[in-house]
């Protein structure tokens, strides 16, 4: 047995993170034991676990999804921890030991608030020269405190502090500012050192918004660093952000998020500046919640092209976010321009679909041998035009660099159709592009926010693909803060900048679906502890709005996006579809109502969760009186409707089969082919495998034609784009308006392929895949699906194939500490063959309920193999 993947609050060895409520999670793997039958935790000052700060002792109540530390965290100290399980075999192991550190908690800062004395609009640099006395053996530990405004980059004697990238993030600052901390011991030289730290706009004071205002939340470059250095004595030394630091122009000399960064390898100016207090006071402050943005992995140009009108282009092969890192020896003075866009245009490149977003950075030489790179700025691209390079352009001297969240790939799936490989890929591609600290709706044109419905739709994939649990921990944080002042409304993007207005149905509940689909795949409850009073406010926020408006149990007041960009509505200029507005807003008010009550349940809220079961329940009674005949017959007959009515249980009692029905006729008006948007799209397959029309789900996910997942796969796409049609069958981008070609909203269709077509699903009573319902369906246009998923609890792997002879083979999974029913489809409970044997001639638990048989599995590996009642070939 070993013990794997320690980590407190989802983060593993976590330095300077917000750590309110310590949990330690952790999985056991490499065993023939079916469950854990005790564990311990131990923590310590040190890893030799000498000096014990808290022992559990053997507990048959530690849960490896979740395990509260009830310690008083002392601040800026290192804690080692380390697991021991006890397994119903009687098997022990013991994990290596991993560690978390705390930040400044409580401490009061040493360090102010600076900003230079230059211009406001001019990048500067700030710096501190600073000497230790002591041998660089006697320094025990060296750590850097860090908050800088817009975006900034730190340097110790020369050298980049930490390997990430656009600190300190991007959330709500005028709601809390986060700060990070270094390990900065290896760094330290004896004598003089010196820190530099280079300030650029970002968000925080740069362009950004539709209106592409300025200083939103600043118009001032600001610094609070406070180096605090210990000493094996016990002494410390601390220094601090103060008037005696120094300014200088720095070599950026523009940036923006939108249009990219100016850099001037050449530029020299010995002149210093004063620097001056500046009142942004510590209240604010607030230890990290982000994970670091990191160049996650790196990409070499497909080729180099020279196009039709005579540009040199380089073709990634991949639409990424991120930026070019390049080597040149261009002479002194010479002007290097990289230009950044998703597609080309008749062989030419292209990027009007940017809209006012210009993209570039501008390297300006030194004359040395240089690797540049921009510093403050992000791009989205598939294609980067060169202009004013030195020598012959070769594909070697560029690297792209792939940013993102510090987030641990989880999943995987794999099929006999290799489009639908590459719609996997896309969809895993388009949350890297855009799961940068925020869920972006999009990375490359002038926008780049945090829309609160693209995350919500998007977020049950999200959580399948990745470990989300941090990123939307974060991202929940700056949801409810901006909530305290709008009286619980949510605004449209969240961190909300200088958007205006809010409260749509959909986007607003974000605030309640993405918590409860973390809490359900990962098993801590921890998220909806931190989130539970966001998400009642929102469905209060609602609830006045329903009382405001006669008490009729319906949402019928408010801006609402509705199905938003579905291809059935009749006014092309606004996308809303034809789904009526009100049933939609209605549908997410039971549909949150009900989530808040099944939230408070599991954090022993009684009474709460029985007044908004209650209310969820007259909501659904109003809907139904509202929208369904006496016969069954809803009065809105689009696919996003019965979709609904379907996937939140809106449909009379008795009159399922009716709506079912309905939704058959309507995809054979509709020729087999999907009108929805952004409200029904994400539902779209799940309700359809769930209601006995598996075979229109397929239908949808393989059609390749316009509209249809793989319409863009066929033509090329390596993302998800944000309309059905981005690109026209001949080639040509269909619009500018709003056209991203990298928008992973539609690549919601995955968490179908991961639950249905492999079959992997959470138990909501038995959450963090403790319970596995495993639900394979599998249709005889593929011969094969075979997708893996690192759970909260471990390694779950589901198979399945059909054979030559028309035969199903499956092969599962299950890991330790978890157990799963298993429902094998179209199968006779005498003909199921399991390991070689019988089903009925072993000890393992299964009924036959009509065309399905049920099975109970533990921990373990199982083949099953049968000749099913129908034929799949």
């Amino acid at each position: 047995m070993k013990i794997i993947n320690l980590k407190i609050n989802h983060i593993k060895n976590p330095l300077g993170f917000s750590l309110d409520k310590p949990t330690i999670s952790f999985v056991a793997c490499d065993t023939k034991a079916n469950l854990q039958v005790a564990a311990r935790i131990e923590v310590a000052y040190d890893k030799e676990f000498c000096n014990i700060v808290f022992d559990s002792g053997k507990s048959e109540q530690i849960d490896s999804l979740g395990f509260e530390l009830f310690i008083t965290l002392e601040p800026r100290t290192r804690y080692y921890y380390r697991v021991t399980v006890w397994a119903d075999n009687g098997e022990t192991a013991i994990s290596e030991a991993a560690w978390f550190e705390t930040a400044k908690l409580d401490e009061s800062w040493n360090a102010k608030w600076i900003t230079p004395t230059l211009d406001n609009k001019r990048h500067s640099v700030l710096s501190k020269k600073f000497n230790i006395q002591k041998s660089k053996r006697y320094i025990n530990s060296a750590r850097a405190y860090v908050c800088g405004l817009g975006l900034y980059e730190m340097n110790i004697n020369g050298k980049k502090c930490g390997d990430e990238y656009l600190t300190p993030n991007f959330n709500a600052y005028n709601k809390w500012l986060q700060y990070q901390t270094y390990d900065i011991t290896d760094t330290l030289a004896e004598g003089e050192n010196s820190i530099d730290v280079a300030l650029g706009n970002g968000l925080y004071k740069g362009r950004f918004g539709f209106d592409s205002e300025e200083n939103i939340y600043g118009d001032k470059f600001a610094l609070l660093c406070e180096v605090v250095i210990t000493f094996n004595d016990g002494t410390t030394e601390i220094i601090r952000s103060d008037e005696t630091w120094k300014a200088r122009k720095g070599k950026v000399l523009y940036s923006n998020i939108y249009d990219g960064e100016v850099y001037d390898a050449g530029f020299e100016d010995d002149t210093t500046y004063d620097v001056e207090e500046i009142d942004l006071g510590h209240d604010r402050l607030k230890a990290r919640l982000s994970l670091p943005v990191k160049i996650k992995e790196t990409l070499k140009p497909l080729e180099v092209i020279k196009t039709p009108s005579g540009e040199t282009v380089l073709d990634m092969g991949q639409n990424m976010v991120g930026w070019i890192e390049f080597r040149t020896n261009a002479p002194k003075g010479r002007e290097i321009l990289l230009q950044y866009g998703e597609l080309l245009q008749e062989g030419n490149f292209y990027r009007e679909n940017l809209r006012t977003a210009k993209a570039e950075f501008k390297y300006i030489s030194d004359g040395g041998e240089a690797v540049a790179r921009p510093h403050f700025t992000f791009y989205g691209f598939r294609y980067v035009k060169i202009n004013g390079w030195y020598g012959e352009v070769n594909a070697d001297d560029f690297t792209g660099c792939v940013l993102y969240s510090d987030m641990e790939l989880t999943g995987h799936i794999e099929t006999s159709n290799p489009l639908v490989n590459r719609l996997f890929l896309n969809a895993l591609w388009g949350q890297k592009g855009n799961f940068l600290d925020i869920p972006t709706d999009c990375p490359q044109r002038d926008e780049r926010m945090g829309w609160t419905g693209d995350a919500q739709v998007f977020s049950g994939t999200a959580c399948f693909n990745m470990d989300t649990f941090a990123f939307f921990t974060k991202y929940g944080y700056d949801l409810g803060s901006e909530q305290e002042d709008r009286n619980g409304m949510i605004p449209m993007v969240v961190p909300a900048a200088n958007l205006k207005g809010g409260g749509s149905s959909v986007w607003g509940d974000a605030a309640t679906i993405i918590p409860w689909n973390v809490y359900v795949q990962y098993g801590d409850k921890s998220i909806l502890e931190q989130q539970f009073d966001s998400m009642k406010a929102w469905v209060d926020y609602i609830w006045r709005e329903d009382n405001a408006s006669g008490s009729k149990r319906l949402w019928t007041k408010g801006f609402h996006f509705g199905d938003w960009l579905a291809l059935d509505g009749e006014d092309p200029s606004f996308p809303t579809g034809r789904t009526d507005i009100t049933f939609i807003s209605s549908a997410y008010y039971y549909y949150s109502s009900n989530i808040v009550a099944k939230t408070a349940k599991v954090l022993g809220k009684t009474d709460i969760g029985k007044e908004y079961e209650k209310l969820s329940n007259e909501v659904r009674e109003a809907i139904r009186d509202e929208y369904f005949s006496k016969n069954g017959r809803i009065t809105i007959n689009t696919q996003t409707a019965l979709i609904i009515s379907l996937f939140m249980d809106l449909v009379p009692e008795g009159k399922r089969e009716r709506t079912i029905n309905d939704l058959r006729e309507r995809f054979k008006k509709d020729n087999n082919h999907l009108k929805t948007g952004f409200v029904g799209t994400p539902y779209i397959c799940k309700t359809l495998s769930e209601n006995g029309c598996n075979d229109l789900a397929y239908t949808l996910l393989l059609n390749k034609d316009y509209p249809s997942w793989l319409y863009a796969v066929t033509m090329g796409a390596t993302t998800i784009w944000e309309r059905w049609n981005s690109v026209l069958p001949d080639g040509k981008i269909s619009g500018t308006d709003m056209n991203s070609l990298n928008h992973y909203t539609y690549g919601s269709i995955v968490e179908w392929m991961y639950r249905y077509m492999a079959g992997i699903n959470p138990v909501e009573d038995n959450p963090g895949f403790r319970h596995i319902k495993l639900l394979p369906k599998p249709d005889y246009r593929l011969k094969y699906v075979k997708a893996s998923y690192n759970s909260a609890v471990g390694l779950c792997e589901s198979q399945w194939e059909i054979t030559a002879e028309g035969k199903l083979n499956f092969k599962f999974i299950i890991p330790f500490n978890a157990s799963a029913t298993l429902i094998l489809p179209d199968a006779k409970l005498e003909n199921v063959k399991v390991n070689g044997k019988s089903l009925n001639d072993t000890l393992l638990i299964s009924r036959q309920k009509n065309e399905h048989v049920y099975v109970e599995l533990n921990s373990g590996s199982f083949e099953f193999y049968y000749e099913p009642e129908i034929a799949y070939i």
